[in-house]
């Protein structure tokens, strides 16, 4: 016996409607933690997935008198909803009075790519003088320089892999004095900086601990 979605293809269920918690596959956007980039790499990524890319890559919908635009309606509602999402409260309440996927979608691009200069002027600044005195461990100076790298990109300033370590090692105290002239001779990665940073602070550590009082 054929299945009648087989005989009938037009019948299919799109794969949108299988999507549920759609903050499970796409963080929320907040600007710092998840970033602009990120953010839309992530969501493209699903849209291309769930064949919804059309919806905010700028194709014209079918007319109103189409008798694909019901459907396509429903559809834009629904990618318009997975936007309003994976918004932090603060973006929602900038992007709600939206009404189809495509224009929340320019919106979202347009609070953070309007205004670059400035933006990007008070996140360098952050970047040049950010220390790790003034974070709460090795770990979270890693990952706030990180972040502040990634928040660059999103105003078209790029950081380079070795300008990222170089900052990195400018912003750590005298103690770390051994591993900073390993990285300064070699630059290596940032993921293998961080972790000879980790290894130097966790022997630092253990030096301490077993040290007579």
């Amino acid at each position: 016996m054929t299945d009648k979605s087989e005989a009938n293809p037009s019948k299919a269920i799109h794969p949108i409607y299988t999507v549920q918690n759609i903050q499970n596959k796409v963080r929320v956007l907040d600007g710092i933690k998840v970033t602009y980039s990120s953010w839309v790499r992530l969501f493209k990524l699903h849209a291309q997935g769930y064949k919804v890319l059309t919806y905010i890559d700028g194709t014209a919908p079918p007319t109103i008198t189409d008798p694909a635009y019901e459907t396509w309606s429903v559809i834009d509602a629904i990618v318009l909803q997975w936007i309003y999402g994976t918004l932090s409260n603060d973006l929602l309440v900038r992007v709600l009075d939206q009404t189809t996927a495509l224009d929340a979608w320019n919106k979202v691009k347009d609070i953070f790519l309007n205004n670059k200069g400035s933006r990007a002027a008070t996140i360098e600044h952050e970047f040049n003088n950010l220390t790790l005195r003034v974070m709460s461990s090795l770990e979270v100076y890693c990952q706030h320089l990180k972040d502040l790298a990634s928040q660059l990109e999103d105003v078209e300033c790029h950081v380079s892999a070795n300008r990222l370590v170089l900052q990195l090692v400018r912003g750590l105290h005298s103690e770390f004095d051994t591993t900073t002239a390993l990285i300064n001779q070699s630059l290596p990665s940032w993921d293998t900086t961080c972790s000879m940073f980790q290894l130097e602070y966790q022997c630092q550590r253990a030096r301490e601990s077993h040290s007579p009082t």
